[in-house]
């Protein structure tokens, strides 16, 4: 939001362009305009060599599109044991050495449900 202050000096800017644009002379507007006629030609106009890289870009991107869908999911990464949820192992105060030692815990449990099984 704009205060008081910010208005003042808003309008005493814009006061003064318009007081400097006024004291120009008839070479100077004319060479102005003419300068903001090529700039907007410049910018309307569309350059070949960006218009070349555009369906290479396009197939790049689609190709890269269709490698990262058809990859299959990493492997080999064994899940948490069953129960064990993020949120009980950060609220449930257990030491840090429990969970760095998670796959030994882990290995414990495979081994009991073998034997259950078993």
């Amino acid at each position: 939001m704009m205060n008081r202050s910010d208005d003042k000096l808003l309008q005493e800017a814009k006061a003064r362009f318009d007081e400097s644009v006024e004291g120009l002379d008839a070479a100077t507007l004319s060479t102005l305009n003419r300068g903001r006629h090529r700039a907007l030609a410049e910018a309307g106009r569309t350059h070949p060599a960006v218009l070349r890289w555009v369906p290479v870009t396009g197939i790049a991107v689609a190709a890269l599109v269709g490698v990262m869908v058809l990859q299959p999911e990493p492997g080999g990464v064994d899940p948490l044991p069953a129960g064990v949820d993020d949120m009980e192992i950060l609220l449930g105060g257990e030491s840090i050495e429990m969970l760095e030692n998670l796959e030994f815990y882990a290995w414990i449990d495979a081994l009991e449900q073998d034997d259950d099984v078993g």
